[in-house]
């Protein structure tokens, strides 16, 4: 890759930097950095010379759809640091960055200086020091001759075929028209493809083929026919054959021109396109007059597992739904998913009732909603038919990125399992019930995630095969990964964890080699936002205190220390952090922790019992008691402080016993309200005390008529013995370790022994 004249000098610099790195003879095979420092060189930072680079923009106001960063041209390395040296072609100027991201199959087209567009490498690339195994290539080529060293491939990059073009003025491809099948791929079994090694170049490639790979034949291949069970013009119609090269990229593309150098990528958009004309989802049609199409995108996503394994490139092509109208393209838009309060309810329903779970996911589930309004969009970036690039698609059904895409999807699926039997709770419009003689179902809905559980497997697997004959389902077995939480479902427990969440966030944070701690807060730690230390930065307070938030739906022994740090999001000063830092370290030393649902044995025993607790003046700022909902009121008494806490405790059991009662099929017994001061008992129970209840605001009397009614059941239980404590004060180690065990945490051997 060439650059300008104006930076000799810096090439000049990065050549030395370079054969300084590079083995010679004079020094016995050594490289001179190794004869002068001692040690062996890094070389994993290295980049190709003259690529092009995006660099972020430290601007400190970006509007909304400004670029986050400016594509520049790489020349080198910073001596001293981890930065690169960087040449902006539109400016002129030499910049100093180490927040950069390489597109090194691309170069500047210096011939157009004035545009200052980048262009890509559309000649021969080389992949070398292939390592094959097996025998002979497949397909018509000539096999390759059997070698236990490494084949050198040069690989050739046709120009673009017209299908896989980018924006609307690519050449279309022919719809509905798939190609002949070649003799690979009409085979009865196609055998896997086979992963291929490979190192970093030598420096002088002729010498290394002549010396290793003398009479050896080098085997061209074409990048499109890497893509199997192509409906596109253009693409290859076989499966990869034994031997032939497989290239898997872990990284994310930005764009389709990124994802379309790469196999796994194209395979995706292509399973994609073929889901969404299996659907029927869109007509091509004349754009009617007054037409104002809604334009599509790709985007990119890679599926892991609970482990962090790749399991899976995601293609979805989606609609830019920002520019649409609402009165005109959209009107509703909400769709119900199952609150994370409702999930927990059903798994340890199922747990007490030693029932198992099970996990189905619908493929491309916005694509099964019909649409009530009538939305036009442009072709497919890449997928545009030949000929007809003018004309646009009619959506019959929903598109992702659609407003109201969720919604239309939520209303198909609900028709659907009204009609084969379920009833919505009236509580909870995500979570559905059946009962048909003996059998008992109940069907949780996350979007296009459902949990299924039941008192026989047998039912559970007759609904899977309901859905499969009205959707394309992915089958997951029994729940394992649910919303980026673990769920280990063993014979006497069901056991919700987040290790894998928490060690990402530990990595993100940069506190994954802390030293741990036993408590996630110091106790009788008073922060305030009148603090005087000096500021950090917002962005990554934000982050952070946002990241461990996701944590408290199982492991609710810190929720008050996430509590307690989020108040100060809008001005967090360096003291502020040092406790979320402490909260990383406490999550550092308990990253297998979670929370635990036991096998009660079923039958209709099944009974809430709630723990109220208030924290008088809790909150040092505003001088208001903190509950285990939060620093919502103040109270002029401990009396009035927990009578409040009391009546908002009251609402959630409510709700929670109404939702087991749907769920059970029958009427659970009234929650036990379970609080640790006396008068505030008296007080709900009876009008006493008017000089100390006469302000207190009416909303909070609820909970008389829930005692009353006999919706719940007010207790008296001992301080030692009030398990919310935990939830709104700091609290010794001691003290803090028994009440974790109390409310059902489990995980972490050593400090469970300590």
């Amino acid at each position: 890759m060439k650059v300008q004249g104006s930076c000799t000098s810096l090439t000049r610099k990065l050549q030395d930097y370079i054969l300084n790195r590079v083995p010679t003879k004079a020094l016995k095979s050594m490289t001179p950095f190794e004869a002068w420092h001692g040690g062996q060189p890094d070389v994993s930072f290295l980049r190709t010379f003259g690529c092009i680079c995006h660099v972020k923009k430290t601007k400190p106001f970006l509007f909304k759809l400004e670029d986050r960063s400016t594509p520049m041209v790489f020349l080198g390395y910073k001596e001293g640091s981890k930065a690169y040296r960087l040449y902006n072609p539109r400016g002129g100027k030499v910049v100093v960055s180490r927040d950069v991201v390489f597109d090194e199959m691309a170069a500047w087209d210096w011939e157009n200086p004035g545009t200052g567009e980048a262009r890509g490498v559309g000649g021969t690339f080389v992949i070398e020091h292939l390592v094959i195994h097996g025998g002979g290539d497949a397909g018509s080529e000539k096999p390759a001759a059997d070698a236990p060293s490494p084949a050198t491939v040069v690989a050739s990059v046709e120009p673009q075929s017209p299908a896989m073009g980018t924006g609307e003025e690519s050449p279309p491809a022919a719809a509905h028209t798939p190609p002949p099948q070649s003799p690979a791929a009409a085979g009865q079994g196609t055998p896997p493809a086979t992963i291929v090694e490979f190192t970093s170049p030598p420096s002088n490639i002729d010498e290394y083929v002549d010396a290793f790979h003398d009479g050896e034949e080098v085997r061209f291949r074409r990048m499109d026919n890497l893509v199997g069970n192509s409906v596109v013009p253009g693409l290859a119609s076989r499966l990869l054959d034994d031997q032939e090269l497989l290239l898997v990229s872990a990284e994310e593309p930005s764009t389709f021109a990124q994802a379309e150098r790469d196999v796994s990528w194209r395979r995706a958009m292509l399973e994609e396109m073929k889901a969404i004309e299996e659907n029927e989802t869109w007509e091509l049609i004349d754009p009617p007059p007054g037409c104002h199409p809604i334009g599509l995108k790709w985007v990119y996503k890679v599926k892991r597992d609970e482990s962090g394994t790749i399991v899976k490139h995601k293609a979805r092509l989606v609609a830019r739904g920002f520019v649409q109208r609402e009165g005109i393209d959209f009107d509703e838009v909400f769709a119900p998913v199952a609150r994370m309060e409702s999930v927990r309810l059903l798994l340890a329903m199922a747990a007490a009732k030693d029932w198992r779970i099970h996990h189905l996911d619908v493929k491309s589930a916005f694509l099964n909603g019909e649409l009530a309004e009538t939305v036009f969009v442009k072709q497919a970036p890449g997928f545009a038919v030949k000929g007809e690039e003018h004309k646009v698609l009619r959506l019959r059904k929903a598109l992702y990125g659609l407003r109201q895409a969720p919604r239309a999807w939520n209303a198909k699926l609900d028709a659907t399992l009204v009609t084969l039997g379920f009833t919505r709770c009236a509580t909870e419009h995500a979570l559905y019930t059946r009962r048909w003689g003996k059998e008992e179902l109940v069907v949780g809905v996350y979007v296009d995630d459902l949990i299924i559980t039941g008192a026989r497997e047998g039912d559970i697997n007759g609904f899977k095969r309901e859905m499969a004959a009205r959707f394309r389902m992915s089958d997951l077995g029994q729940l394992s990964y649910y919303l980026g939480i673990e769920v280990k479902q063993g014979r006497d427990s069901i056991i919700l964890c987040q290790r894998a969440y928490a060690e990402k966030l530990l990595v993100r944070s940069g506190m994954a080699d802390c030293k741990s701690c036993t408590t996630p807060m110091e106790e009788r730690l008073k922060l305030t936002k009148a603090s005087t230390a000096g500021k950090v930065d917002a962005t990554r307070y934000r982050s952070i205190v946002g990241g461990l938030r996701y944590l408290v739906y199982t492991r609710p022994n810190i929720a008050f220390v996430m509590g307690y740090v989020s108040r100060f999001m809008e001005d967090h000063r360096e003291d502020h952090w040092v406790a979320v830092k402490r909260l990383l370290r406490y999550v550092k030393g308990t990253v297998d922790q979670g929370i635990i649902f036991p096998k009660t044995g079923g039958g209709s025993g099944l009974r809430l019992t709630v723990f109220s607790n208030a924290d008088m003046t809790g909150d040092i700022d505003g001088r208001k008691s903190t509950s285990d909902r939060g620093a919502v009121y103040v109270a002029l008494s401990t009396c009035e402080a927990e009578y409040v806490a009391a009546a908002t405790a009251a609402c959630q059991a409510v709700w929670l016993h109404r939702l087991l009662s749907e769920l059970t099929g029958e009427e659970a017994r009234p929650p036990a309200l379970m609080v640790d001061n006396q008068p505030a008992i008296a007080l709900a129970k009876n009008p006493i005390l008017h000089d100390r209840s006469k302000h207190i605001n009416t909303r909070f009397h609820f909970i008389r008529d829930c005692i009353d009614e006999g919706q719940i059941v007010l207790e008296f239980v001992e301080s030692g013995r009030q398990l919310a404590d935990i939830l709104t004060k700091p609290l010794g180690r001691l003290q803090f370790m028994e009440l974790r065990i109390k409310i059902g945490m489990v995980g972490n051997k050593q400090e469970q022994q300590d």
